[in-house]
């Protein structure tokens, strides 16, 4: 990993979690982060969108990012049930996440919607952190590069840029199956998405856009897969809502980065 690609591991706690469970979860993670004096990585956690005032509340000044599942491309209207990006950023939210395959899935989200959604974070302030990749029947089908390659075009806006913009690679059949890639599969799909990067931003800026890895990364393998040239850290589900898991993950990152860089 370069060293102006700083690893970030990243929690998206999904429809999980009561106040009670995710103040407990927060205040765990704080605890840590406040002891640390030089983190090998950026932390960011998720939650649910009833939590994120409270969460945003209690990790306040200690060093972990504030961050949403998801968002509108509308900054405000009639869209009943909905929340804009400005709406996260009134809350403090630093990211959101748009495209996950749970998403694209279940509410058949396009390429083209994913695409405006971040365009409006974006717009807000807020990095977004796209997610592609392939199921499993897409993978059996030898589709896994024309999926990853036409997701990534066509969900980056025309004016993203390394500072707004992270890529959650996350193959569907991996998510919460404890099934993994090989690590060599893993580093393969990374590297194309930074060629297809460099295409769409240039070099220079594809060189720094941080390449995360989704799909059942857990303490267990956590380490061989960071330490893959193209991994910059990981989005991370089910592990992500047990503090001492989701630490053990963050443990995993070498300080292979420059603060000056």
């Amino acid at each position: 990993m370069p060293k102006n690609r700083r690893p970030l591991i990243a929690g998206n706690w999904k429809m999980n979690g009561f106040k009670a469970d995710g103040q407990a979860l927060a205040n765990a993670l704080a605890e840590r982060m406040q002891s640390e004096t030089d983190p090998a990585f950026d932390m960011l956690v998720c939650p649910p969108f009833t939590l994120i005032a409270g969460i945003g509340e209690t990790i306040d000044g200690c060093g972990i990012a504030l961050g949403a599942q998801d968002c509108h491309a509308a900054a405000k209207g009639a869209h009943t049930a909905d929340i804009s990006a400005a709406m996260l950023s009134d809350l403090g939210c630093q990211y959101v996440i748009v495209g996950h395959s749970e998403r694209r899935t279940d509410h058949g989200e396009t390429d083209l919607e994913v695409k405006a959604k971040a365009e409006a974070a974006q717009a807000c302030g807020l990095t977004a952190i796209i997610c592609i990749g392939e199921t499993e029947q897409q993978r059996d089908d030898g589709k896994t590069f024309d999926v990853v390659k036409t997701q990534l075009s066509g969900s980056i806006p025309d004016a993203a840029v390394a500072s707004n913009t992270v890529i959650a690679y996350e193959p569907v059949w991996a998510i919460g199956t404890g099934r993994t890639p090989s690590n060599d599969e893993v580093q393969e799909v990374h590297a194309l998405i930074r060629d297809g990067l460099s295409q769409a931003l240039g070099e220079d800026q594809a060189a720094a856009v941080r390449i995360l890895y989704g799909g059942s990364m857990k303490p267990e393998n956590a380490r061989e897969l960071i330490a893959l040239p193209d991994v910059d850290g990981g989005l991370i589900g089910g592990a992500s809502l047990k503090a001492e898991d989701f630490w053990a993950i963050a443990e995993c990152c070498e300080k292979r980065w420059s603060s000056g860089a």
